[in-house]
């Protein structure tokens, strides 16, 4: 991974800015309109580290303040927190996740979220240790798969796509394991958490990482994985996700903005010349 730099959270500014929770008090608006002493508007938005936390630290280094904005970055390391620190006004946004996963969350936990258009989509792939093409997997290989439904189900139509399973027809319903129509191989599937896949590809036959956590792993979707999810028509592209009271906020739609500008998408695009991460606008 190319991406070594430390982000620069700037701590100390951060807690000397009125931000969003600290200002809003129960039963008081949570738009963000408080401004540090620099006359820029604080946004506290929780991200996975790569490359989500990179992307925004690029607007943050190069676009923010032209904006009127300043981002407090706090980077997540799971795709559970994100969601709760948003509903409990720990954060003011959050960006790490796509509109299947975001519906699956609402339905479970009774998220009142809005989403913003998708800004980028990191390609599900499917790795291995053990063999270089899934025509290779041995008789009753172990398949790890996220553990979220919506990622589970996503997993598995990939792995569909390739002929490792067949799947019954679900229609806009995520397939589950419980869904495999046909097994040739005798798979055995385990659900892992999404950001323990790659640590536990040793231990598996195959496994169906995420984009960003396989980055993280220092795996390249372009030259490692043995079959990459197809970026055309993808309903899986990444998004600014906010609480629905907010979502006319003036600070989060200059964000959103932004990160659909001209110099964010040739930043994906130079950064990420391999196709692990493209612009989804």
């Amino acid at each position: 991974m190319k991406h070594t730099r430390t982000l620069a959270l700037a701590a100390a500014l951060v807690l000397a800015a009125t931000t969003l929770t600290a200002c809003g008090g129960q039963g008081t608006s949570t738009t963000p309109a408080t401004s540090t002493s620099a006359g820029l508007t604080t946004i506290t938005i929780g991200a996975s580290p790569t490359p989500h936390a990179l992307i925004l630290q690029y607007v943050q280094d190069n676009l923010a303040a032209a904006a009127g904005l300043t981002l407090n970055i706090v980077q997540y390391n799971d795709y559970v927190q994100p969601n709760k620190a948003l509903a409990d006004k720990s954060i003011d946004a959050n960006y790490f996740q796509h509109l299947p996963y975001l519906k699956a969350q609402a339905a479970e936990f009774g998220y009142d979220f809005y989403a913003f258009p998708g800004v980028h989509i990191e390609p599900l792939g499917i790795y291995s240790k053990k063999i270089k093409s899934v025509d290779q997997v041995a008789t009753g290989g172990v398949v790890g798969v996220p553990n979220d439904p919506a990622n589970e189900g996503r997993a598995l139509r990939l792995l569909a796509a390739q002929k490792v399973i067949t799947l019954k027809d679900t229609g806009d319903k995520d397939p589950t394991l419980l869904d495999i129509a046909d097994n040739p191989h005798n798979l055995k599937f385990q659900e892992i958490a999404a950001e323990q896949l790659a640590l536990s590809l040793a231990d598996l036959d195959l496994a169906v990482i995420n984009g960003n956590f396989a980055i993280q792993a220092g795996l390249s979707p372009a030259k490692d994985a043995i079959a990459l999810e197809s970026g055309v028509d993808n309903p899986y592209a990444n998004m600014v996700v906010v609480r629905t009271a907010d979502k006319n906020s003036p600070a989060l739609v200059k964000l959103n903005d932004l990160l659909h500008s001209d110099q964010v998408k040739q930043y994906i695009k130079t950064n990420w010349p391999d196709g692990a991460v493209i612009p989804a606008f």
